[in-house]
């Protein structure tokens, strides 16, 4: 397998360069209106309904038939916004989630008219950390959709969101840090080669847990869609929204999922490198193949959202903060400790801690997945001290007359 070299980057041509962000663009692009409509009728199969069946043969024109009306639509201005935040909004929440994209390796070294290029955009010595960087710009465009709007439910799914993502963006960078102390890079094609024999996902499999339920509370999805929160916040931060504004808010969310899902296939999965038993045909991590694994696998993580959403009911928000600070935070602060000094260890020849940190790996994650399910199986809240004799706690009542009471 052809492991793209470093120096290849920044040396393309101009029209090669553009020609890879064009295709990233429409790859991102084609993969949300495919999602768009996967989802609908995974939901529907699931909860044992039909999903979308009447534009086009078997409703494969569903998620075009959805873009052109919300292009057409009026797009309603409430009277009380902020315009040019309000306007601004949407476009700095989808903005940095096609830019995330740009250091994401979808392929090892191909040919292009006769120029040998990767099929990555670029690498960074520090690529991970642009991505965090980058899709931690993103819940701005959500804090200030709330704001601008004028409206109180809206401010409320707002901040929601600014503390969730606070919360989840700790955990996911934390669950980072085994990686980098395995692959000894920041460099995501780094990251990539360094799986070449052994996925990250069998050694490190407590922080690929912690990334993944990171992961769905940082893209605002079931369970965890807080700020969206429809049951009690009406629609969350895009109330007030409509038309083309509306569309690019749900555009900024399946383009977010679909990078954290890349994200995930590239630190954990071994990135483009074919599955076992592909693994074993001769040529099956180069050329074009890679590209066919790399989709498969975000693919697998984009249906696992879709599973988790059509499952699981929607937690409480004390539940959901206590998940993150209380749970993965500190699992991850003392699994870094344990691979540091496993990573150590193997580094000065005691090669048999792998073995080791593996079966610790399974114990750790074992003991995070009851934790996780113990989380969303309870449901009671703390009783206060007026509910545990029995009274419920009231707002105080406003005064009133003698005459009025009489009355």
């Amino acid at each position: 397998m052809t492991h793209p070299d470093p120096t290849l980057f920044g040396h393309d041509p101009w029209w090669l360069i553009l020609g890879k962000a064009l295709a990233v663009f429409v790859f991102l692009l084609l993969t949300v209106l495919a999602a768009i409509l996967i989802e609908r009728k995974v939901l529907g199969r699931m909860q044992n309904r039909y999903g979308p069946n009447r534009v086009g043969p078997f409703g494969l024109l569903q998620s075009l038939a959805d873009g052109v009306k919300l292009a057409l639509k009026e797009g309603l201005m409430p009277a009380g916004v902020d315009k040019p935040l309000y306007l601004l909004a949407p476009v700095i929440a989808v903005i940095p989630a096609f830019m995330a994209f740009a250091v994401i390796p979808m392929g090892g070294e191909v040919s292009v008219f006769g120029h040998r290029t990767a099929l990555q955009l670029t690498d960074l010595p520090v690529a991970v950390l642009y991505i965090l960087a980058v899709t931690s710009i993103g819940v701005y465009g959500i804090v200030l959709a709330g704001w601008a709007s004028g409206s109180t439910y809206p401010l409320l799914g707002g901040l929601r969101s600014s503390a969730q993502v606070i919360s989840y963006e700790v955990a996911m960078a934390l669950s980072f840090v085994a990686v980098f102390l395995y692959a000894g890079t920041m460099s995501t094609s780094g990251i990539v080669a360094a799986q070449d024999r052994t996925w990250f996902v069998f050694l490190l499999l407590p922080s690929f847990l912690v990334y993944v339920t990171s992961m769905v509370g940082e893209t605002n999805r079931a369970p965890f869609d807080l700020p969206e929160a429809e049951g009690e916040l009406v629609g969350g931060f895009h109330t007030e929204y409509s038309s083309l504004k509306f569309a690019m808010f749900m555009l900024a969310e399946y383009v977010n999922m679909t990078t954290v899902s890349a994200l995930a296939t590239t630190m954990f999965l071994g990135g483009w490198h074919a599955p076992w038993p592909f693994n074993m045909i001769e040529g099956a991590s180069s050329g074009w193949w890679p590209l066919l694994w790399f989709t498969a696998k975000v693919w697998a993580f984009l249906f696992f959202y879709m599973w988790l959403r059509a499952t699981l009911p929607r937690m409480r928000y004390d539940q959901f903060m206590a998940l993150g600070w209380k749970l993965l935070i500190p699992v991850s602060l003392g699994w870094i400790m344990v691979v540091a000094v496993t990573h150590s260890l193997r580094a000065q020849g005691y090669q048999g801690w792998s073995t080791g940190l593996i079966t610790l790996a399974v114990l750790v994650a074992a003991v995070l997945v009851l934790a996780l399910w113990r989380t969303l199986r309870r449901r009671t809240i703390r009783p206060t001290p007026a509910q545990s004799t029995g009274a419920y706690p009231v707002p105080p009542l406003p005064a009133v007359s003698k005459e009025t009471a009489d009355a």
